[in-house]
């Protein structure tokens, strides 16, 4: 079996999806679809059922099958990854998980992480809306840049980065969209979202739960990715707030930000998982303690 077509399975095997996974791994439907057939041909059994036309579901084989190449395929990639970096004097890849949109506004840390320690790779990825704590403990990535409390009993909280103010973001004919700023009491009128799997109290650190005087906040269903988000607030469906830095990378007619001034601002750090501390963590943590926080 060839590497891409191993790649091909796994996405499927997590999607469940023969559109999803095209798209993901930026192929056609019919590349999917023939990797699985000829996949299957060579096992002599169905990998997926296909009964369902909107999502496939894997087979008992097909179950047996993930589980069995995902080590294998992950041993694969990071030999493969290993080699391509050893011809390039990098010995090491520290992934940072970023919940933030602000790259750019934090390159001096990157830049300075850099010229200290120009044998290691430095690799920022935007981090999932979905459990992102999840990312950290099955070591898809080794730091997450995070809004502050993290309560977690395993992660570690490493230095802040920045603070941020907050800001409302409605929709252009929303009735809110003519004021010069919201009060947090007001957010208790309109429905906002969430995200699935995340703690309650980092939840409630992000948006409360009740307005000051008790009011409900009410979500709707949780939002998977910001493009959904971001429709939704223009629809006018929902209102959503937002650290402040988020207006310089979507700024867009149809929406309006406002700003919420009795609403705590966010305090955003490193946080990483206790037992998978190492030097290129340490190293990321001492760059940010001795470039200090930044105020958004």
């Amino acid at each position: 079996m060839e590497l891409r077509d191993i790649e091909i399975f796994l996405t499927l095997a997590e999607e469940l999806h023969f559109g999803r996974t095209a798209a993901r791994l930026y192929v056609s439907q019919a590349r999917v679809s023939q990797a699985i057939s000829q996949q299957e041909r060579r096992i002599g059994s169905p990998l997926f059922d296909r009964s369902n036309r909107r999502q496939v579901r894997l087979t008992p084989i097909g179950r047996q099958l993930r589980d069995d190449l995902r080590p294998v395929y992950a041993g694969l990639r990071e030999s493969l990854e290993r080699a391509r970096m050893a011809t390039r004097g990098i010995t090491a890849r520290l992934r940072v998980g970023m919940l933030p949109f602000n790259v750019h506004d934090l390159h001096p840390y990157w830049q300075a992480f850099r010229v200290r320690h120009p044998q290691w790779e430095l690799q920022l990825r935007r981090a999932p809306y979905t459990d992102p704590f999840a990312r950290l403990r099955d070591g898809d990535m080794d730091v997450l840049i995070a809004w502050l409390p993290v309560e977690e009993p395993d992660l570690t909280v490493g230095p802040p980065l920045f603070t941020d103010p907050r800001v409302l973001a409605v929709s252009a004919d929303h009735e809110l969209a003519g004021r010069s700023s919201v009060q947090l009491e007001a957010l208790g009128d309109f429905q906002h979202a969430t995200a699935a799997h995340m703690p309650d109290y980092w939840e409630d650190s992000y948006l409360p739960f009740r307005t000051p005087r008790g009011q409900t906040i009410e979500r709707i269903e949780p939002i998977t990715n910001a493009d959904d988000l971001i429709n939704l607030v223009s629809t006018g469906e929902i209102v959503h707030n937002f650290p402040a830095h988020v207006t310089r990378y979507w700024s867009m007619p149809h929406l309006r930000w406002l700003p919420i001034p009795d609403m705590p601002s966010l305090v955003y750090a490193l946080v990483w998982q206790t037992e998978a501390e190492n030097d290129l963590i340490r190293a990321l943590a001492q760059t940010v303690h001795d470039l200090g926080t930044t105020t958004g």
